[in-house]
């Protein structure tokens, strides 16, 4: 049939071909990261509460990006050498005010409330994913992509109802979650297109070294005004072991992974897998002698056949 065509019709058939087999190609690994990405951060949900047995939230916090650097800062310098022409001022703004003021928001969400408030909460991440990719982009949207955002967002609830939730300042806990989503959307999205040129692990470490920055400047001012923000009296082994969780894992790698994963779906489809972490939590618990939940199971299908609706 090709042959029928002229030599540019058939070069236009080639290349519509090759786009259309990297798009795909493009989509599959997108989804692999992104899911492996919420695997490794949901093992940092049952750390953070070992931690804050005995811590104080934004102790947790700054400890997490220190344990987050002092595996990405090497790694980099190691496998790519000393970064050259590297927009540092961008790169640190959206980590400092995305990354670092979500990840304050959500540790104070979880302690004004609890963690199952804030996990259902959080199902509306792919809402305001889609927020930030429209009015950055005016990026369109589809019906299949509206209906796997539903499905998405109905997942994450379900997966994480009725396990508990609702306890403490809850209205204080909900501003708090929807701000840190909303901003982990924006830094998210900023960091692919700001830092263009970096590999997934140099915008990682630059954004985490700017979310350091920020998580410490809060940490001194809230010390400075009498908020009670210092770790454990005795910094126990258990500590540094759920840190490394909390930190090492659940940024560091987790982050790495993430980026790359928004680079090939946007931001908007992307946390659509964020729905997934509460199953995610649950398979961990279950391989420490957990119980299995069948809401969860369900949420989990919901969200994934969400995600296939979207992109189809």
């Amino acid at each position: 049939m090709l042959g029928a065509l002229g030599p540019s019709s058939r070069m236009f058939a080639f290349m519509t071909a090759d786009s259309v087999s990297r798009a795909a190609s493009d989509r599959l690994s997108g989804n692999l990261l992104a899911a492996a990405a919420m695997a490794i951060w949901a093992a940092g949900f049952p750390a953070a509460d070992g931690l804050l047995d005995t811590w104080e939230p934004l102790a947790v916090v700054v400890g997490r990006f220190v344990m987050a650097l002092l595996l990405l800062v090497p790694l980099w310098l190691l496998l790519e050498g000393r970064p050259r022409g590297v927009a540092w001022g961008s790169g640190l703004w959206v980590g400092a005010l995305g990354f670092g003021g979500g990840a304050v928001l959500i540790i104070l969400a979880q302690a004004a409330t609890d963690p199952v408030t804030v996990a259902v909460i959080s199902a509306c991440s792919p809402l305001t994913g889609t927020v930030v990719e429209w009015v950055s982009d005016r990026k369109p949207l589809t019906g299949g992509f509206l209906l796997g955002l539903a499905a998405s967002v109905l997942g994450g609830v379900v997966a994480t109802w009725g396990g508990g939730g609702g306890q403490g300042n809850l209205l204080l806990g909900v501003g708090l979650a929807v701000l840190s989503c909303l901003l982990y959307s924006w830094a998210s999205h900023e960091t692919v297109r700001r830092l263009p040129g970096l590999s997934g692990l140099g915008q990682a470490t630059i954004t985490s070294t700017g979310a350091f920055g920020g998580v410490v400047l809060t940490w001194v001012l809230a010390f400075a005004a009498g908020y009670p923000a210092l770790p454990a009296a005795s910094v126990t082994m258990e500590d540094l072991g759920l840190l490394a969780i909390y930190g090492g894992a659940a940024v560091g790698l987790s982050q790495i992974l993430w980026i790359q994963s928004v680079r090939r779906l946007g931001v908007a489809v992307a946390s659509f897998h964020i729905n997934l972490a509460p199953f995610y939590v649950m398979v961990i618990l279950l391989a420490l002698g957990g119980d299995w939940s069948w809401m969860q199971a369900l949420g989990a299908a919901i969200v994934a056949g969400g995600v296939l609706l979207a992109q189809r």
